[in-house]
């Protein structure tokens, strides 16, 4: 059992515990504005902390699901159990606007985006006749189930508490799935996760609709503990509060914003009360200490206060328990000789420099073709037209006979077409298991929703099967649970090939993988080339070690600036002058 089931559990048992405990109710009702704010900063947990994404704006999501409750008890009468949906409809379509509105934004734009965001919709609160203005709407009725009310002290404090520890479980069954790991990748860059099939703007609209949806609950819950609404508690004010509460506690950490929440609401209390009798003199001093403290934090703990926790704990080695788990299903495989990928006068211009010029050539199946070629000869950029990663100027390709020309690199990847990169890509906090299954995120199909609910165990099992497979299909199955960024160069580079060995790919194109190895590791890479060319794979090889590629290829494509200066066999490009002039400056 991981850590996290472990807190878990200990949590479950200790919420009913606590109800039953004789504590005053003032420390009752801490903990269950701790338990509200805790489930706003989930949701930036995974948004910002896992997802990447800044948002400032999560208050004004916490606003709407405070006033619909608010508006539709008050007046229609509803139920404020169906209120409750309501606000989540409201909620998802002013998200999804947001969403893709600021989201394709990048850098310090989208906080900004966010920002601009909470302060409209905190004026429109503050403006509007029917939300009561600044003073807000007062006299809501409490929560109730039939004759019993639990809008207050202790059993509000159990259904609260109930929500969060189940949202938390939710976000842990989510992070450890198909869906999660795609989300993970997010952080890092869309390149490499784009490459794998998949849709990062899809996911980062996905994870900003979840985060909204926490806020939105918590707002409902909020508006009928407290039984009024107003304006201030829904501003920037808050909205920058919560992200601090994600940061404090630890924002990679769903168990942080529990953490967070707690030490932010306990401390910013205790300070109320003892910093103008300490310095004799009544203000707003607690903002300044809490400023300083987020400040130091930031400085000597950047990953917050619950990573003392993860390192102090570390977690145990994922349970295998996929042995007995169906295979994945296959693609059918090119016969041999069949042209696999067919390129065709492709060209990119940047501006006035032709960066690619007119290239052609092809790659039959099971062959490995090399691409070479001096220092900015082109072959990266051809190699990133290929496949999908930069937009060509003009020229066709084709992929198994069918024109990928027009498409992005996710659907590329789709048709079976996987790659590595010249520098390697990889998510360092998550395991070389992990890394290696997001490979095969194209051969999935269970979604967030399902992953949340733990529906997809059995496609997850699969996947790692998957996984286990292409690793120990190059010899790395003695790696599956370390940590990705604690491997070596060469290590890193077998777990790319095979986290694109997991797409089940008809080809495969491999760029520079030889780069910074030493000579034992690129012996093993030659290896696992020959190997994987001995069950039928199809390669396109960019390398500059020429010993390896005389080594391993059967066709070699040279450029030179951008043209192709010939095509033949490893023997004849080397008796060629031309070849020899590109390389040594002189054809003697």
């Amino acid at each position: 059992m991981t850590r996290q089931r472990v807190f878990l559990l200990l949590l479950i048992a200790a919420v009913p515990l606590v109800a039953l405990l004789p504590l005053p109710d003032f420390w009752i009702a801490q903990l269950n504005y701790i338990g509200l704010y805790a489930l706003v900063s989930m949701g930036l947990v995974l948004l910002t902390g896992v997802g990447g994404l800044t948002s400032f704006g999560q208050a004004a999501f916490v606003g709407i699901g405070a006033y619909t409750t608010a508006w539709l008890t008050l007046n229609t009468g509803m139920s404020p159990w169906l209120t409750l949906f309501v606000g989540l409809a409201l909620t998802t379509i002013s998200a999804l606007i947001v969403g893709f509105v600021t989201l394709r934004m990048s850098g310090h734009y989208l906080p900004l985006a966010t920002i601009a965001w909470g302060l409209a919709l905190y004026y429109l609160m503050g403006n509007l006749d029917a939300l009561g203005k600044y003073d807000g709407l007062l006299g809501l009725e409490s929560l109730s189930v039939g004759p019993i009310d639990i809008g207050q002290g202790r059993l509000f404090f159990v259904l609260c508490w109930a929500i969060l520890i189940a949202g938390a479980m939710a976000l842990l069954n989510l992070l450890d799935s198909r869906p999660g790991r795609a989300i993970r990748s997010l952080k890092g860059g869309s390149q490499m996760a784009e490459a794998m099939g998949i849709n990062t703007f899809r996911y980062k609209v996905t994870i900003f609709l979840v985060a909204a949806l926490f806020a939105s609950v918590a707002g409902w819950l909020l508006a009928h503990f407290q039984r009024t609404v107003n304006p201030s508690a829904f501003g920037l004010k808050m909205g920058i509060e919560y992200l601090f509460m994600a940061v404090i506690g630890g924002v990679g950490h769903v168990w942080g914003a529990m953490v967070g929440a707690g030490l932010v609401k306990l401390l910013d209390d205790y300070l109320q009360v003892a910093l103008p009798a300490l310095i004799g003199t009544s203000g707003s001093y607690e903002v300044i200490v809490l400023g300083i403290a987020m400040v130091l934090l930031l400085k000597y703990m950047p990953e917050g206060l619950w990573s003392v926790v993860a390192r102090r704990f570390p977690a145990p080695p994922r349970r295998v328990d996929w042995q007995q788990a169906a295979d994945l299903p296959m693609r059918a495989r090119p016969a041999p000789g069949e042209p696999v990928l067919q390129v065709d006068k492709v060209r990119k211009e940047f501006g006035g420099l032709v960066a690619v010029n007119d290239i052609s050539f092809d790659i039959p199946a099971g062959r490995i073709v090399g691409l070479i070629g001096p220092n900015g000869a082109g072959k990266s950029t051809t190699f990133n037209l290929i496949t999908g990663v930069l937009g060509k100027t003009s020229g066709q390709v084709r992929f198994r006979g069918r024109d990928i020309t027009a498409l992005p690199s996710r659907a590329i990847s789709r048709q079976g077409m996987a790659r590595t990169f010249q520098h390697v890509k990889m998510i360092a906090d998550m395991t070389v298991l992990e890394n290696v299954a997001l490979g095969a995120y194209t051969r999935g199909s269970r979604g967030v929703l399902a992953s949340m609910l733990r529906t997809n165990a059995a496609e997850e099992r699969r996947l790692m099967k998957e996984a286990q497979r292409q690793l120990e299909r190059i010899g790395m199955g003695a790696f599956l649970h370390e940590l990705a960024g604690n491997l070596a160069m060469g290590p890193q580079r077998l777990m790319e090939i095979a986290r694109a060995l997991c797409c089940d790919p008809a080809l495969l194109l491999l760029d520079e993988p030889a780069a910074g190895l030493r000579h034992k590791e690129k012996q093993d890479l030659i290896q696992v080339l020959r190997q994987l060319q001995g069950e039928g794979m199809s390669i396109l090889l960019v390398e500059h070690d020429m010993d390896l590629v005389m080594d391993v290829c059967d066709q070699l494509v040279v450029m030179e600036f951008g043209t192709l200066l010939t095509r033949g066999t490893p023997a004849e490009v080397q008796a060629n002058p031309a070849v020899r002039a590109a390389y040594l400056g002189t054809e003697h």
